[in-house]
């Protein structure tokens, strides 16, 4: 079971991360309108994101050689804060 704590732990992190984005409103979108397959949407917008991702995985693979020893969770978690502290002092700014 062990093993497969990597593929929870992607799995749950690109789930949530995806949760009420503009990708998913955009595709929520596309399948209200009455003229479009819900099906064909499903399968599109789940092409885009398995392009998307493998474009991801490839360019992380790549760059593994160029910056090794660079703190990268650090450094992401650094810039999640920062945009969220931007939004929210965007947000009492009246922006």
């Amino acid at each position: 079971m062990s093993s497969l704590a990597p593929y929870f732990a992607v799995f749950a992190t690109v789930f949530l991360a995806e949760l009420g984005d503009k990708t998913q409103l955009a595709t929520l979108l596309f399948a209200s309108e009455e003229k479009q397959s819900p099906w064909l949407v499903f399968v599109a917008a789940a092409g885009a994101l398995v392009a998307s991702t493998a474009i991801a995985v490839l360019i992380g693979t790549a760059a593994q050689r160029f910056i090794q020893g660079v703190p990268l969770k650090l450094i992401a978690g650094i810039a999640f804060l920062t945009i969220g502290a931007w939004t929210i002092w965007g947000h009492f700014r009246g922006a």
